[in-house]
């Protein structure tokens, strides 16, 4: 399935569609439903991702969204419930990765957009990284604090609320518990967030508010990027 229409928002059939959904979640409820997914969620889906193509290459051009629903910027419906205790087949909200050109999966740097009924939100970052990358990140804080501390400090990343991702217990391996930095050493995942009303999304100038968010991310994924060696 393609999309060929312009993103309009995200409308309250989008919504409702999760909704039910969360009281609904198995497999013959989905199929039989399934005309409605593919109408009121993956149209809009690949038609918001289709509107942020231009504004993404603008504001950061190693980053892609490609609208196609394998393969592409879409997270898939389907849950993996293989190690887990909850069954449900199907997520309960639709979300976007952005990733690096160099990325290969949800753990590469990225921007990020989360729909569900109750609450919406957006912005960039890195998502539990592998080892070697996460160590990559952590010793890039070590030996560049100012740097750092100019990211974490800056007034477009405080307004969302600053710099997040839940983190260690304990200080890592190697890494003093009382070092100057070990909030963020601690860290598993670096990412900032703006989190708005779901009616927020329901107009197509939607995609200039997340737009806007991407680009006030610009001081953290390049630091990020920066630590990684990839081109931001």
């Amino acid at each position: 399935m393609t999309s060929s229409q312009a993103f309009k928002g995200f409308k309250p059939a989008f919504f409702k569609f999760f909704r039910e959904l969360a009281n609904n979640n198995n497999r013959p409820w989905f199929m039989e439903n399934k005309p409605r997914y593919q109408h009121d969620v993956v149209l809009p889906m690949l038609a918001f991702i289709k509107a942020m193509q231009v504004p993404l290459a603008e504001l950061a051009p190693r980053y892609r969204a490609i609208p196609k629903i394998m393969g592409g910027s879409m997270f898939r419906i389907y849950r993996d419930a293989r190690y887990s205790h909850d069954k449900r087949p199907y997520k309960e909200h639709a979300a976007f990765h952005f990733r690096h050109e160099q990325g290969k999966d949800a753990h590469a740097p990225g921007y990020y957009l989360h729909l569900e009924p109750e609450k919406v939100y957006f912005g960039g970052g890195i998502w539990v990284p592998p080892a070697p990358k996460l160590t990559t990140i952590r010793e890039t804080i070590m030996d560049s604090p100012s740097a750092w501390g100019q990211v974490k400090n800056n007034p477009k990343i405080l307004q969302y609320g600053g710099i997040r991702g839940k983190g260690l217990k304990s200080a890592p391996r190697g890494i003093a518990r009382d070092h100057p930095q070990i909030e963020d050493l601690r860290r598993k995942s670096f990412f900032v967030m703006h989190e708005v009303k779901p009616a927020v999304s329901g107009n197509a100038d939607f995609v200039d508010l997340v737009a806007e968010t991407y680009k006030d991310c610009e001081p953290m994924m390049d630091f990020i990027c920066h630590a990684l060696e990839i081109p931001f």
